[in-house]
């Protein structure tokens, strides 16, 4: 959660800076009444503190059209490729007449494989492997969390992240950020198949799949956070303080860095147009 919130508080920070500063560039008028006249804002900062303003500005413009950009692309690009794999797996679909339900497909393959691709035409694709390894409750439990992946609409959050990382320059951004959003999607996952077989034939599902990988848009039940998931259902991480001092911590990098720009931009927004 640290993680997501030091993101989303990047971003408010960065546009909320930008907009301050456009604040800044409406020097009142004559009438009391905001202006954008270059020679007036020059006259009252200054050209040097002028320049500076305008260049943070137009900073903050180029990083609103690469995120934008970026989300466009993220999206694109991962439907495109999942319509593709959606195809080839409804094509190669090798549970017949006795398929388990409508969304579920099997591939043929001798290791266990289990990951599901999200969309309005959903799948969770297993493999014969799986069904083969795995008894009943280990199946039941692997196809509950990719079930709540697709419940849940862990992709978009996944998009959302995966956006905005590729939307910075590689020198301010972190790949730690972005694995903890994939973590942190795996362990609501398993916290929603916990519930329905409890935590162990998840754990041994989880062994079994861990060497398998998915194609890219689609969420696996393996890879290669499996050791920290199956310590945590395991019972042998986590402590509630930790949890509650990291939720805290979320809410506090998230509310105060954007109260902090926003409450005097809005003020003296108002102020100018009052006046």
């Amino acid at each position: 959660m640290l993680w997501q919130a030091i993101a989303l508080a990047a971003v408010l920070s960065a546009f909320g800076s930008g907009l301050a500063i456009a604040a800044e560039l409406l020097v009142p008028g004559s009438d009391g009444r905001p202006t954008t006249s270059p020679t007036r804002e020059i006259d009252a900062l200054g050209l040097p503190l002028w320049l500076a303003y305008v260049f943070v500005f137009m900073l903050t413009l180029l990083v609103g059209a690469r995120l934008i950009y970026a989300i466009v692309r993220v999206g694109v690009h991962t439907r495109r490729r999942r319509a593709r794999h959606r195809m080839l797996v409804d094509l190669l679909d090798q549970s017949g007449p006795h398929r388990r339900a409508a969304d579920i497909r099997v591939l043929a393959a001798t290791e266990p494989i289990a990951y599901c691709l999200p969309g309005l035409r959903q799948r969770v694709v297993i493999s014969e492997g799986t069904l083969t390894n795995l008894d009943d409750a280990e199946i039941t439990a692997i196809v509950s969390h990719e079930r709540s992946h697709l419940r849940a609409r862990h992709d978009l959050v996944l998009e959302a992240f995966t956006a905005v990382h590729e939307a910075f320059p590689r020198v301010v951004r972190s790949k730690a950020a972005l694995g903890s959003v994939k973590l942190l999607i795996e362990l609501l996952a398993d916290d929603s198949a916990v519930k329905v077989t409890g935590p162990k034939p998840l754990a041994r599902a989880l062994v079994a799949c861990s060497k398998s990988t998915a194609p890219q848009g689609a969420l696996a039940a393996g890879g290669p956070t499996t050791l920290i998931r199956i310590q945590r259902l395991t019972g042998r991480i986590g402590d509630v303080r930790v949890a509650s001092a990291a939720y805290l911590g979320s809410a506090a990098i998230l509310v105060v860095p954007t109260m902090a720009v926003a409450v005097p931009w809005l003020v003296e927004l108002s102020r100018l147009f009052r006046g």
